[in-house]
């Protein structure tokens, strides 16, 4: 396996780039991508986790205000391509997934204030890293724009950076992870979803995967014998309820990572009374 190296733009179009037929995609540049990402994160953890509540809150309000300049910058690139080569709008690029969400997250995050910001708050941390993770670990980009494009640089960036921003709210304790987090997070992703879902099953769209599951690993089997069997209108249940379980996998591996620090100074605390007497 082997990185691509076409003759090709940086700002190229994917049907343009002749030869690439998806070589990145989990190859040695997703491995590359995902050592540098942990690298990264480990590292803005140690830098951000002693910032203030105010100086995070500003840390949000950049970051978002950068991802919806960010995605409109894409969504226009493209769309020139897509309209001029296909002859009309990819549909696809519209902001329903579960990615988009921290767009809307963020905002509210950033600049509102009360019960949405929590409940905005509680997603970034939960639905935020979900998402982020998933896709970091499947990145579909690098299935039609290899390593060195905009269109895997974007990808690479955007979900990234909803890791980043759920693990520095966290680290620095901007909000507390408790199961009532992830009940907020929730209550939020399900808000979204009461405006999806009718999208979804109206426009024959897979946005937030409600209709198909498209990519989720077995499930999407699942979901295609549901509806071979006229029952696809539980496709959407059974996605939120997969989406439940994702969110508290992150409440329960932050739980558990709390509890071995605890352990840990616990144990250097007995030692060091024990070196005094």
């Amino acid at each position: 396996m082997y990185m691509f190296n076409g003759d090709y733009n940086f700002f190229e179009y994917k049907y343009n780039i002749i030869g690439y037929e998806g070589q990145d995609y989990g190859g040695i540049a997703q491995n590359v991508y995902l050592i540098v990402s942990l690298v990264l994160l480990i590292v803005s953890i140690m830098i951000f986790r002693k910032l203030s509540k105010e100086k995070i809150h500003r840390l949000i309000r950049v970051v978002s205000v950068f991802m919806v300049l960010f995605y409109l910058f894409k969504t226009t690139w493209e769309s020139l391509y897509d309209i001029r080569i296909q002859g009309e709008f990819n549909t696809g690029l519209l902001p329903f997934d579960s990615c988009s969400i921290i767009m809307l997250a963020g905002i509210i995050s950033g600049f509102a204030k009360g019960k949405i910001k929590e409940y905005a708050d509680a997603w970034i941390v939960t639905g935020g890293i979900v998402g982020g993770i998933a896709a970091m670990l499947y990145l579909n980009a690098f299935k039609y724009y290899p390593f060195w494009s905009f269109g895997a640089f974007y990808s690479m960036t955007w979900h990234f950076l909803m890791v980043f921003m759920g693990i520095t709210l966290i680290a620095s304790k901007y909000i507390s992870m408790e199961f009532k987090t992830v009940i907020k997070g929730f209550i939020f992703h399900l808000f979204i979803s009461l405006f999806v879902i009718p999208i979804d099953f109206i426009f024959d769209f897979d946005f937030m995967l409600y209709r198909y599951l498209g990519g989720v690993p077995f499930f999407e089997g699942v979901a295609s014998k549901l509806a071979e069997s006229g029952m696809q209108f539980l496709n959407p249940i059974l996605m939120i309820i997969l989406y439940f379980i994702a969110f508290n996998i992150i409440y329960v591996f932050v739980f558990l990572i709390q509890k071995i620090k605890n352990v840990i100074y616990s144990k250097i605390f007995k030692s060091s009374l024990i070196e005094e007497k």
